[in-house]
């Protein structure tokens, strides 16, 4: 049978979008790794076809509103407990919860020469604010919480605390100026191999609980070609070369 013009038109049309649709990954992304997945997913689009639709938060806000039913396929974690817990509670697909990143904290002023480089900045308490994420949605914020704790300043410093609702404002906090340094994800200020600007101290690990970061497809992303195409990729060579030039190990 012979199909007009149009209809053929129409039907091309009609099965370019569907398979657009399908290839749609709806991704909820912890806010610390926001400049990683945005050059990740541009690779991935390149090599897989598929789309990655990312939206950035604290992890602590998108585990709530995954258990509301909000429309993610994928869950990149700032911890490991998070997607395990969702995992424990029957919302993901199971065997598919890994370890993607492993974060670091880091002390960050946006003037130059204002963070030393071992943190003494912190003992000598002549800032009027520091910038944190807020403790109980985000893990670089109890991270942080836990580096006052081990140097001995929780009280001191505890009325100058400025609380972001997740990474990235408690970055913007000290890139705007309301607040003379912070605790933020290394991510946010560095790319291969330094600081990119301003003034930091990295802080070391043994100052807090590992920041293990977890990635895991959700309950509506288990028939979903693409939610584990990116899954995979993200296990892959060239996503890896992304993730350490942030300053994440593996």
């Amino acid at each position: 049978m012979k199909i007009h013009a149009p209809r053929l038109a129409v039907l091309v049309a009609a099965l370019a979008f569907g398979s657009a649709q399908a290839d749609e990954v709806q991704v909820a992304v912890a806010a610390n790794f926001t400049a990683p997945i945005q050059a990740i997913a541009a690779d991935f689009e390149k090599d897989t076809g598929h789309t990655l639709v990312a939206s950035y938060g604290a992890t602590g806000q998108f585990y709530t509103q995954i258990k509301n039913g909000a429309p993610f396929e994928v869950f990149l974690s700032a911890d490991d407990t998070t997607a395990q817990k969702l995992e424990n509670e029957g919302d993901t697909l199971k065997g598919s919860r890994f370890t993607y990143a492993v974060g670091t904290l880091a002390l960050w002023s946006a003037k130059d020469g204002y963070v030393d480089a071992k943190g003494e900045v912190l003992k000598e308490n002549q800032f009027k604010h520091l910038s944190i994420a807020n403790p109980k949605a985000a893990p670089y914020g109890l991270a942080a919480t836990q580096v006052l704790a081990k140097q001995g300043l929780t009280e001191q410093v505890k009325h100058k605390l400025v609380e972001g609702q997740n990474i990235t404002q408690a970055y913007q906090f000290v890139s705007t100026g309301n607040a003379e340094l912070g605790f933020v994800a290394l991510s946010q200020i560095y790319k291969d191999g330094k600081v990119t600007h301003g003034s930091a101290w990295i802080v070391p690990a043994s100052l807090h609980d590992p920041i293990k970061q977890d990635a895991v497809i959700l309950k509506k992303g288990k028939d979903s070609a693409a939610a584990k195409a990116l899954v995979d990729y993200l296990k892959g060579p060239k996503a890896a070369t992304v993730i350490k030039s942030y300053g994440y190990e593996l």
